[in-house]
C-alpha cells in the first residue's frame, strides 16, 4: 500500500483543475471552472470544479468528490490505481508499504500484464524496424497503404514474425512467464499476446501480423490488434480459414467494449476542435491524422458500446461519422447511433463517395479538400436517416408506420426539448403526417422510458432492502468491499429520499465535516470540546441511532481520529481512503459551503437570515449546533408521537394499554412543545 505521507503528497500536488481537464473542457466562471459532466447527459454545463475547496460538484447528477475520487470514477479504477496515476502525472515516487497477500497479488497480476504489453509493443516494433523479414512484409505492407514513417512510429505499429514461437521464445529469455503471457479465460489474468494449446505450450497469438497496439486514454499498452497480411495453406494445399484481424483477449486490464482505437492521439484534438470524427478501421484513423485530421477514433470494427461513446464525451459531445457511401455503409452509420443522442451529443453523418472509406479518400486528399467534402456533405443524424430511409419505404404503408416508429424513438432519446421540436417538425413534414401526432408518439415513449427507468430503480432498492437483514457490521463491510473492489463509490443516499430524522443527522454529519475540529466549549482550565465532539456527547447521550451505514461510519472515523495531531475534519474526510467517505465529505463541503448559508436552511425567522451576514463563524456555531441537535429530537419526538398513535388505534379495545398510550403520547407532547418553545425562542 502506498504510505500515507506519500498520499498526502500527491494530494498536495494535484490540483483538481488541471486533473479535470485532462478529460473534460473547463470554462473559467468566476472563481470556478465549468463544463459538460461526463458522468450523465447535459447540454448545458452543471459540472462545477471548485479550485479552492479542491473538489468537483455536478449540480446535475449530484456526482462529487476529490481529485482521486474523478480519477477512480473517470478511469474506473481502484484508488490506489487513482494514487498511482496522479503520482505519475506529478512525478511524485511511491515507496509502498507491504500488501495483504491478496492486495499484493491483485496488482502484480495488473501490473505484470501492463508490463508485458509495454515489453510486447516495443519487441513487435523492433521487429518491424530491424530485422529483413519485418522491413519486406510489414513495414512495406504499411508503406503500400500510403503510411509514412512518422505516422508509423507515432501509432507504435509493428509485425509479428512467421514463426510459431519467435515471440514466446524472446519473452521467455527476457524472464517473462507463461501466466502473463497467455491468458485464463476464467480468471481473466493474462496478457494474452500468446496463446496455449491442448498440451498446455505456448504459441505466439499474433503470427505473421502487423501490429496495432491499442492504449488507454493515458498512454498505456492495454492490447493489441493482428491484421493478417498472407493467405495460410495445410499440406493438401487448402486454405486455412483465418480471421483478418485477431485482438487481445478480454482480461483485468481490457475489454474491447471500453477502449477507442487513437482516442489517445486523438484527446486533444478532440478537446480543443470540440469535435470527434468516428471511423470503423484503424487504417481510417492512421490515414486521417496523417492528413491532418488528428481528433479522429475508431470503434475497431465492432459495434458501438455505451462506455465507448462515454469515453468520447470526456473531451466532446459533439460527433461526425464517416462511413463508406454503399448500403452496408450507410447501414452501419445508422446502427448505435441513437445512444449518442441519449448522451446528449449532437450527431452528424458523411457518407464518403462510393468506392471510398475514410483511408482512401484521406491518402488521396489532404486535409483541407477532406474538411472541404465534410462540410458539403454533412448531415444531421436524424434527417439523414428520415430522408435516406423515406426513399425505401415511401410506397409500403407498413414499412412507413415502422419508420415513423423508429424515429419517434431516436427522437425520444434527445435531452433537448426545444432540439426535439425541431427534429419533430423536420420528419412530420418528411413523412407527411401531423407534428402533433409525432409530438405525443415521443412523449410517450418519454413517458415509458421513464417508467421503465423508475421500475428499474425500484427493483435495485426493493433488493438493496433485502440485503438489510444483515448486521449493520456485515452489511456496512459488505459495501466497502464492493466499493474497493470496483474502484467506485456505492450510491450514497439523496436527502430526498430519506426521512426527517435522517435529514436533520445529514445536516450534523455535515457540521462535523466542514467544522468538526472547532472549539466549542471551553473550560474555565482552558480545556475546550470541539463541535464534533459535542455532537458525539449529545447523540450520546439521547441515545440516537444513525441509520443511516455512510454516516455512521463518518461519526466513528471522526471518533476515532479527533485527537489525532493536527487533526483538520475538512481535509481529514475529504481525502479519506473510503470512496464512499471521500464523495460524501465533498458533496457536504460543496453544498451551502459556508456556514452562514447552512444556518439560513434551517433557519425560520427573515430577522436572522438578515444577521446572519454580519456575523462570524464561531457565533454562527453558538447558535447552530444546539438548533440541529434540537432539530434532530423533534423529528424523532414526532415519529414517536405517529407510532404511538398508531398503537392506540391498534390498542383502541384494550383500556389499560390505551391509558398507558395515552400517558406516554402526554409526555411526549410535552417534550414537543418545550422542544419547539426553545426553537422558538432561538428563532426570534
Amino acid at each position: 500500500m502506498i504510505p500515507p505521507q506519500t498520499i498526502d503528497k500527491i494530494f498536495s500536488a494535484a490540483k483538481i483543475e488541471e486533473v479535470v481537464q485532462d478529460y473534460v473542457p473547463l470554462k473559467r466562471r468566476g472563481a470556478n471552472l465549468i463544463g459538460l459532466c461526463p458522468f450523465h447527459s447535459e447540454r448545458t454545463g452543471s459540472f462545477t470544479v471548485s479550485p479552492s475547496k479542491g473538489i468537483f460538484k455536478c449540480f446535475g447528477c449530484g456526482e462529487s468528490g476529490n481529485a482521486v475520487g474523478f480519477v477512480m470514477k473517470i478511469d474506473n479504477c481502484s484508488y490506489s490505481d487513482a494514487l498511482r496515476t496522479l503520482a505519475k502525472k506529478y512525478h511524485i515516487e511511491i515507496e509502498e508499504r507491504e500488501l495483504t497477500p491478496e492486495e499484493q497479488q491483485h496488482q502484480d497480476d495488473r501490473q505484470a500484464m501492463f508490463i508485458v504489453n509495454e515489453w510486447a509493443n516495443k519487441w513487435f516494433q523492433q521487429q518491424l524496424w530491424d530485422t529483413q523479414e519485418g522491413q519486406a512484409i510489414g513495414l512495406k505492407y504499411f508503406r503500400e497503404r500510403g503510411l509514412q514513417d512518422t505516422t508509423i512510429r507515432k501509432f507504435g505499429l509493428g509485425y509479428s514474425p512467421d514463426k510459431k514461437t519467435a515471440l514466446t521464445d524472446a519473452a521467455h529469455e527476457a524472464g517473462y512467464i507463461d501466466k502473463y503471457l497467455t491468458n485464463d479465460p476464467d480468471t481473466l489474468i493474462g496478457s494474452g499476446v500468446c496463446g496455449k494449446n491442448d498440451k498446455g505450450e505456448a504459441y505466439d497469438r499474433f503470427r505473421d501480423r502487423v501490429m496495432f497496439p491499442i492504449y488507454t486514454t493515458s498512454g498505456k499498452t492495454v492490447a493489441f490488434a493482428g491484421r493478417i497480411l498472407r493467405k495460410k495453406y495445410d499440406r493438401e494445399g487448402k486454405e486455412i480459414p483465418m480471421g483478418k484481424y485477431v485482438n487481445s483477449p478480454g482480461s483485468t486490464i481490457y475489454s474491447k467494449t471500453n477502449e477507442l482505437y487513437g482516442l489517445f492521439q486523438a484527446k486533444q484534438a478532440m478537446a480543443k476542435q470540440n469535435l470527434c470524427y468516428l471511423v470503423e478501421g484503424q487504417m481510417d484513423v492512421l490515414s486521417m491524422h496523417q492528413a491532418g485530421i488528428e481528433n479522429v477514433v475508431a470503434s475497431g470494427g465492432t459495434a458501438l458500446t455505451q462506455p465507448q461513446v462515454r469515453l468520447i464525451k470526456r473531451f466532446t459531445t459533439n460527433i461526425t461519422v464517416l462511413y463508406d457511401g454503399d448500403a452496408a455503409g450507410i447501414h452501419a452509420a445508422i446502427r448505435g447511433i441513437n445512444m449518442f443522442l441519449s448522451e446528449g451529443f449532437f450527431v452528424k453523418v458523411v457518407l464518403l463517395p462510393d468506392g471510398e472509406d475514410p483511408d482512401s479518400y484521406a491518402r488521396t486528399h489532404d486535409a483541407s479538400e477532406f474538411m472541404e467534402y465534410i462540410q458539403q456533405h454533412q448531415q444531421d443524424f436524424i434527417r439523414f436517416k428520415a430522408q435516406f430511409s423515406w426513399e425505401q419505404v415511401k410506397t409500403d404503408p407498413t414499412k412507413r408506420v415502422e419508420l415513423t416508429h423508429d424515429l419517434v424513438e431516436s427522437i425520444s432519446l434527445i435531452p433537448d426539448e426545444i432540439t426535439r421540436y425541431e427534429y419533430i417538425r423536420d420528419c412530420a413534414q418528411l413523412l407527411q403526417t401531423s407534428a402533433e401526432v409525432l409530438t405525443r408518439a415521443v412523449q410517450q415513449q418519454r413517458i415509458e422510458r421513464r417508467k421503465n427507468v423508475t421500475e428499474a430503480y425500484n427493483a435495485q432498492q426493493r433488493a438493496q432492502e433485502s440485503e438489510s437483514i444483515l448486521p449493520h457490521d456485515a452489511s456496512s463491510s459488505k459495501a466497502s468491499d464492493e466499493s474497493a473492489a470496483t474502484g467506485t463509490p456505492s450510491p450514497v443516499p439523496d436527502k430526498a429520499t430519506m426521512s426527517k430524522t435522517e435529514q436533520n443527522i445529514r445536516n450534523l454529519t455535515q457540521l462535523l465535516v466542514r467544522y468538526g475540529e472547532r472549539p466549542f466549549v471551553t473550560f474555565p482550565n482552558g480545556s475546550t470540546v470541539s463541535v464534533g465532539a459535542y455532537i458525539l456527547q449529545q447523540l450520546e447521550q439521547d441515545g440516537v441511532q444513525i441509520t443511516q451505514p455512510i454516516d455512521q461510519r463518518i461519526f466513528e472515523e471522526f471518533k476515532a481520529h479527533q485527537n489525532a495531531e493536527s487533526f483538520v475534519a475538512e481535509r481529514f474526510f475529504k481525502f479519506h481512503p473510503d470512496p464512499e467517505i471521500n464523495a460524501l465529505a465533498c458533496d457536504l463541503i460543496a453544498d451551502r459551503y459556508q456556514l452562514s448559508t447552512i444556518f439560513t436552511k434551517v433557519a425560520i425567522s427573515e430577522n436572522v437570515v438578515q444577521e446572519v451576514e454580519q456575523r462570524s463563524e464561531q457565533d454562527l456555531l453558538y447558535e447552530l449546533v444546539p438548533q440541529l441537535l434540537c432539530e434532530l429530537k423533534l423529528s424523532i419526538t414526532n415519529e414517536r408521537i405517529a407510532d404511538i398513535k398508531k398503537q392506540m388505534k391498534q390498542a383502541a379495545d384494550n383500556s389499560e394499554q390505551s391509558m398507558q398510550l395515552l400517558g406516554q403520547l402526554s409526555e411526549l407532547q410535552s417534550v414537543k412543545r418545550e422542544i419547539c418553545k426553545f426553537l422558538g425562542n432561538r428563532m426570534h
